[in-house]
């Protein structure tokens, strides 16, 4: 079986010493996904948190058409002694690890958000598909104007489960979970955490919008189906016997006789992405009020 360099290094390497570890991953990793927070994952034992305590996200922040998304840990002893605390992951981009008693938030846009999060050692935490330590491994349909809160904890179970989530769901059982808004304004809850705050120890990138980061996440995923989806519709039409074979001394591919349907979704995805890049464009120079620096 052949198995990627990447991967082979790792597990002849597994022996040395973590910090060798930690260079052997630097060299050896080319052409693999590397899931790391490597200078981010401090934990609450070295760093507690000292941000202020929980207030909802400011209406200014974000509108109803896209949704907040709050994380948030409880005080536990457990995780106060942590030496590094695990990391969060939305539609595969890192962007915060989760501290003893707090809380941050994310404003995302609708559809299906996949929420990963992971264990690091050193801050490594995996490559491809293999994770040191999967935590969490889940999708959440995001609704507009929707308000979610996750709750975090390895050594107490919510004692109520989100109303609307199956039995099965990942986000219903284990150590993430989804929670409804009463139950995380309950005392010893998110009310009573401190806001996870970025600095030199341990900085982050929530408590913000990633609205456009879903959007390209959301493009690249349907252009993915389309492509998959005009496959199928070719090879229908060769079945037919309704696309014409290239000829000999065209190498690019023959072409159906009827218009394809998929080709008219991927324009009319292109020119949609199209308008959504001008529209990011116009804000960008609202925001700068035209001046610019030399």
């Amino acid at each position: 079986m052949n198995v990627p360099a990447c991967f082979s290094a790792f597990f002849r390497l597994r022996v040395v010493w973590p910090f060798g570890l930690l260079a052997a991953f630097a060299v050896f990793a080319s052409g693999c996904t590397v899931y790391q927070s490597i200078g981010k994952s401090t934990g609450s034992f070295l760093h507690p948190v000292s941000g202020p305590d929980f207030q909802p996200i400011d209406s200014d922040l974000w509108d109803r058409e896209h949704a907040v998304l709050y994380f948030y840990r409880p005080d536990s002893r457990w995780a106060a002694d942590e030496i590094e605390a695990p990391s969060v992951y939305i539609d595969d981009s890192h962007y915060f690890n989760i501290r003893n008693d707090s809380y941050t938030w994310l404003v995302v846009n609708p559809g299906e958000r996949h929420i990963a999060m992971r264990r690091p050692l050193l801050g490594l935490e995996g490559l491809n598909s293999f994770s040191l330590s999967l935590i969490a491994d889940a999708t959440l349909e995001v609704e507009p104007g929707g308000v979610y809160y996750l709750r975090y904890s390895e050594v107490s179970e919510p004692a109520e489960t989100y109303p609307e989530l199956e039995a099965d769901h990942p986000l219903a059982r284990g150590d993430l979970q989804l929670v409804s808004p009463e139950y995380a304004m309950k005392a010893q809850e998110i009310v009573a955490t401190r806001f996870l705050n970025s600095d030199l120890l341990a900085p982050n990138h929530a408590g913000t919008s990633i609205v456009e980061a879903g959007e390209d996440v959301d493009y690249e995923r349907r252009l993915a189906l389309l492509e998959e989806e005009r496959e199928i519709e070719i090879e229908r039409l060769e079945r037919e016997g309704r696309y014409r074979p290239a000829p000999w001394y065209w190498p690019f591919g023959g072409e159906p006789d009827v218009a394809l349907e998929a080709d008219r979704k991927l324009e009319k995805l292109e020119k949609d992405y199209a308008l959504l890049e001008k529209e990011r464009e116009r804000r960008e120079a609202e925001e700068s009020d035209g001046w610019w620096f030399f």
